[in-house]
């Protein structure tokens, strides 16, 4: 992991304080706003790259654990953070929809991190990208319809437009780069040389969002502390609640220890940055739904740190079993080495 990838969450701290003073000048105030989207669409176009979409079957060769994924994050994950909107974000219906929007985007990049300081199967995390990245983008508009609408009004229209110009350009972007580079340069040389150097990039555009979102709207923060307050306690319970039901999963379906690690990272870990670039879009005039999307990862990248050494610590007791975990990473698909050029759809 780099170094810049390791404190992460201290460098979105420092864009936070440095927006803050920034928006004590009247003119960055009145302007950052610009700033937001753009740096956010030149950031997912990084993480798009990282994304292999034509290596969607590969999960599906380790079809118990791409199932379950799949199962917790979109159909238990959204009901789950719904019930946990209501009980403790019922007076504050933008933090709401906020949480909301975080909690059924699951993670799309660093959560193979924490798995691999697991030692978890990282190769059947990364088949699993995909189908994470596709799933998010098709049925988060549907989610925050159906289950935000009826306590801040949406419109269904601006809602897929923003969905279509900030997710769908840099995706497509993305895709035709990897595309043509592999072609011309090679798969080895684009993910051991290029992408290496993209993701500290990726880091310092979310960051300086991050800024932008900060001095434009910071205010409000600073008028109203007791937010991150408000987010603690349903942020807690989503990742207490998750990680034991991956525990049971992995316990009823017999998981080897690297799957229970990859089941867990996966269905714990979330995609703050797609989510924030949808909600500068489509929610412009309602600041606290992109607020609570900066603060959520404050909370969940300390989580997934105990998270990871928890489960060390699981393994060195032997609370799973390794029995075949040696033969079933072998079978697992490495979505990122595979040897065929075949990309984004690519013939």
């Amino acid at each position: 992991m780099r170094l810049i990838e390791k404190f992460e969450s201290v460098l979105v701290l420092l864009a936070i304080a440095v927006g803050l003073a920034l928006g004590q000048l009247p003119w960055t105030a009145e302007h950052a706003a610009r700033l937001i989207v753009p740096c956010l669409m030149l950031m997912l176009c990084g993480v798009f790259l990282h994304i292999p979409l034509a290596d969607v079957r590969a999960a599906w060769r380790d079809f118990r654990v791409t199932g379950l994924s799949l199962g917790i994050n979109f159909l238990w994950t959204p009901f789950f953070a719904w019930t946990l909107g209501a009980l403790f974000l019922r007076e504050a219906p933008e933090l709401r929809v906020g949480f909301l929007m975080l909690m059924v985007t699951p993670c799309t990049d660093w959560y193979l991190i924490f798995t691999g300081l697991a030692r978890g199967n990282v190769a059947l995390g990364t088949a699993l990208l995909p189908w994470n990245l596709m799933l998010q983008i098709v049925l988060l508009p549907i989610y925050l319809l159906v289950l935000g609408g009826t306590f801040v009004p949406i419109q269904a229209s601006a809602l897929v437009e923003s969905v279509a110009w900030v997710l769908l350009v840099p995706m497509g972007v993305a895709c035709a780069v990897r595309t043509g580079l592999t072609r011309s340069k090679g798969r080895q040389w684009l993910e051991g040389t290029l992408l290496s150097r993209i993701t500290p990039v990726q880091v310092v555009f979310l960051a300086l969002a991050v800024v932008a979102m900060f001095a434009s709207q910071g205010r409000i923060l600073l008028e109203q502390p007791q937010i991150f307050l408000h987010l603690l306690p349903p942020v807690l319970l989503f990742f207490a609640g998750n990680f034991v039901l991956a525990h049971l999963m992995g316990r009823v379906w017999r998981l080897p220890y690297p799957d229970v690690v990859t089941l867990c990272c996966t269905t714990l870990a979330r995609n703050s940055p797609i989510a924030l670039a949808i909600a500068v879009s489509a929610f412009p005039d309602r600041p606290l739904i992109a607020l609570a999307l900066v603060i959520g990862p404050l909370i969940e990248l300390p989580m997934l740190g105990l998270v990871a050494q928890a489960l060390l610590v699981e393994r060195r007791q032997g609370w799973w079993s390794d029995r075949a975990s040696v033969e079933r990473s072998r079978r697992a698909p490495v979505a990122r080495d595979a040897p065929t050029d075949d990309v984004c759809g690519a013939p």
